[in-house]
């Protein structure tokens, strides 16, 4: 029999790669709630009309990369390639422009049949936050800060650059799609036959164009801000103005255009070059024209979204996961008392492993093995139960984390005296420990209390 494998272009998540991606997660909830954004979930998968219409018939997401099939009542469906098309079918369906402008925040998967790669999948998974109903710069510059923020709660951002444009009004977007027809209409014999198509109906997105044989053309295109209207001028004026009031660091990048029909105005772009050619981590812009064409009223709307798999590989080699101790009964007779105490340290959020068998060696190989802050030895003393710590690495964290340990437990259990399992600990413990966060080359690594088993706890 063959060997079962995952698909290709997807991942199992494991370890450390999947702390990583939860701690994206976590940080990306706390930073949403900060700027008043709720949770929204939408269906994994939409009618096929939903992604056709609106990120148009010309995208490289619809015309190639959808993963499209027929459901057994004939229904024509599509798991979902972005968030921003469900969430717009959404508002639109669930009447939700009575509570407009709305903030809304999801993650979770996506799916696109694209050539897998580094740092590109065929299933991935994307933070998306969206504001529907307010047309105001300053909804740009909200969703912009609230990105900033999150690169910045993740210490990632010194490594990533926000590059910004406009795509001007639908005045603006009518004069320039007619200075770009006119431009790339004179040069057919060397355009690209994708970009020929791309000619009749979306000429915006040859300056998306990956070919060669368009790069000089494109290069040589006719710039937006020649064709700009005074309003949708004075809109971008704003959007800068509100960044700089709110500490975003930008850089204008002409060029930048989305890959979707639907937006206008505000188009921006997180780029790094510490991940190779998959540099975006973050996207999005202004898509006042999708809701109306999802047959809801014409609503102004912006938003954005970032890959989890992306943030995870840009987050610090030095990032370490939340701490964790295991917790090991040296013997049969003190087993009782680690349920308890387990119970009662995790009680106060303390993240408390547990590993089962009775072969110590065993079981303290298998915990070194999980990259744990320290594993407590848990052993039954003649007059009390002593409750050794030992380090798994050097960190002054750690050991504050076990003082926490000993306070807590002090309040129920009466902890009688600290124990140092080493002469060296002892004649440096709170200079080197407290103070300077590090123990002596050599010292060994553990420490430890005796508390009372005679307490009713």
């Amino acid at each position: 029999m063959s060997r079962l494998q995952k698909p290709r272009g997807t991942q199992d998540l494991f370890g450390e790669s999947v702390e990583r991606f939860d701690h994206v997660v976590r940080t990306f909830d706390r930073v949403r709630k900060l700027y008043g954004f709720g949770r929204v979930e939408v269906p994994v998968f939409e009618a096929t009309a939903v992604f056709a219409r609106g990120l148009g018939e010309t995208t490289d997401v619809v015309s190639k990369e959808m993963y499209e099939f027929e459901d057994r009542g004939g229904d024509s469906l599509t798991l979902r390639p972005e968030f921003t098309a469900g969430i717009a079918r959404a508002f639109v369906e669930n009447g939700w422009q009575q509570f407009a402008p709305v903030k809304l925040a999801t993650w979770g998967p996506l799916f696109r049949y694209e050539r897998p790669q580094k740092g590109r999948f065929r299933q991935f998974h994307q933070l998306d936050a969206e504001i529907l109903g307010a047309g105001e710069p300053a909804a740009d510059v909200e969703l912009l800060a609230m990105a900033q923020q999150l690169l910045e709660e993740l210490r990632v951002a010194d490594r990533v650059v926000l590059q910004l444009n406009t795509l001007g009004d639908a005045e603006t977007r009518v004069a320039w799609r007619a200075a770009l027809v006119d431009h790339f209409s004179k040069h057919l014999d060397v355009l690209s036959d994708e970009s020929r198509v791309r000619l009749e109906k979306n000429p915006l997105r040859i300056l998306d164009s990956k070919a060669e044989s368009d790069r000089a053309l494109v290069a040589a295109a006719p710039g937006i801000d020649a064709y700009m209207s005074a309003e949708a001028g004075a809109f971008f004026e704003s959007v800068l103005k509100g960044l700089e009031a709110s500490g975003v660091a930008y850089v204008r990048n002409a060029a930048l255009v989305r890959g979707f029909d639907y937006y206008r105005h505000t188009a921006f772009e997180f780029v790094t070059d510490a991940l190779g050619a998959q540099g975006t981590v973050i996207g999005g812009g202004r898509y006042d024209g999708l809701v109306g064409m999802m047959g809801g009223p014409e609503t102004p709307a912006v938003g954005w979204a970032g890959g989890i798999e992306r943030l995870s590989d840009l987050l610090d080699r030095g990032y370490h996961p939340p701490r964790i101790w295991t917790l090991i009964a040296e013997n049969e007779a003190a087993l009782e008392a680690t349920y308890a105490i387990a119970r009662y340290l995790r009680h106060f959020k303390i993240n408390i492993d547990t590993i089962y068998g009775s072969n110590l060696r065993k079981l303290s190989s298998k915990a070194r093995k999980r990259d744990v802050s320290g594993i407590i030895y848990f052993d039954e003393g003649r007059d009390g139960y002593d409750f050794i710590l030992k380090f798994s690495g050097v960190r002054r964290n750690d050991i504050l984390e076990f003082l926490r340990l000993k306070n807590l437990l002090d309040k129920d259990f009466f902890v009688e005296e600290i124990l140092i399992v080493e002469d060296k600990i002892v004649k440096n413990y709170l200079a080197q420990v407290l103070l300077d966060g590090e123990l002596e080359r050599g010292a060994r690594k553990a420490l430890g209390f005796r508390f009372s088993k005679n307490v009713d706890h």
